[in-house]
Order: C-alpha cells, then structure tokens, then sequence
C-alpha cells in the first residue's frame, strides 16, 4: 500500500481551518472550526494527491471505509436531516473529503455551505462535539 507515503502535509489552508479529531489507517480527520455546521474532512495522508483516482485501488476502499464511518459516526452523535459528503478541491486542491451533516433548520438549507457567509468560529475548539464524535468514529471503524 503506498499509503502515508513520505512527504504528506497538511495544506496551510486545511490545517488554518480545522481542529484535529483523529487519525485513521489512511486519513487524518479534522473538524472545520465553523459551529454553523458540524463539518469534518478527511484528509488521506498521501503525499501529491489531488483526485481519488489517483490513489491506489488498495488506498481508494481504505478512504471509502472511512468515509463511510466518519458519516455513520456524525449521524449517530447528532442526527441531522441530511448527510453531505463531497470532494470539490477548487480552492484547496489537496484531495480532501467534506462530512457535513445538514439540517433543516440551518443557516444556508437547502443551499450549499461553500460561500455562505462568514463562519462562527467554536469558542471551546467543538470539544464538546469531539468528545462525543471521536469514540463513535473509533465504534464505527471497528463495525464489521
């Protein structure tokens, strides 16, 4: 596997943004510091990698698994109306995963997060929101 291949960073912008949450097989998980939304991203610790098809077959089902998890575990912490998952890379072009967990009652619903307004910035770093995600994500990544 070519995973955590030497010479992955974070990109300035992404490590800007977010808080660390965990640190999974092939991705490093971060909270978006923006309390309008509960919003993390998967970062696959590859080095030089924009797009998913420019990871390995073996890399590509390790970043659907966690994928996949990190959204079951927001769904279970939270319960939102509607689960977005999406990777754009417009502005960051780093391959990145958005987890956004939607709610009706949201500041943008039904329009899109990207471009709406300002963020909120958490005041405690979402360490109540971590204290709950991070043993979910470890449950859900231990599901068979």
């Amino acid at each position: 596997m070519n995973a955590l291949k030497t010479g992955f960073s974070l990109s300035d912008r992404l490590e800007a943004d977010t808080f660390p949450v965990v640190d999974l097989r092939l991705s490093t998980v971060r909270l978006m510091n923006d309390t309008r939304y509960p919003w993390v991203i998967l970062v696959p610790r590859v080095a030089h990698i924009e797009e998913m098809f420019e990871l390995s077959r073996v890399e590509q089902s390790f970043l659907m698994e966690e994928m996949s998890a990190v959204s079951r575990a927001v769904q279970a912490v939270i319960n939102p109306t509607k689960m977005n998952v999406g990777a754009l890379g417009n502005i960051v072009r780093q391959l990145h995963i958005h987890v956004i967990a939607r709610f009706e009652t949201d500041a943008t619903w039904p329009a899109p997060v990207w471009g709406q307004g300002e963020a909120t910035p958490y005041s405690d770093e979402g360490a109540a929101f971590l204290s709950l995600l991070r043993p979910q994500i470890a449950q859900e990544m231990d599901r068979k």
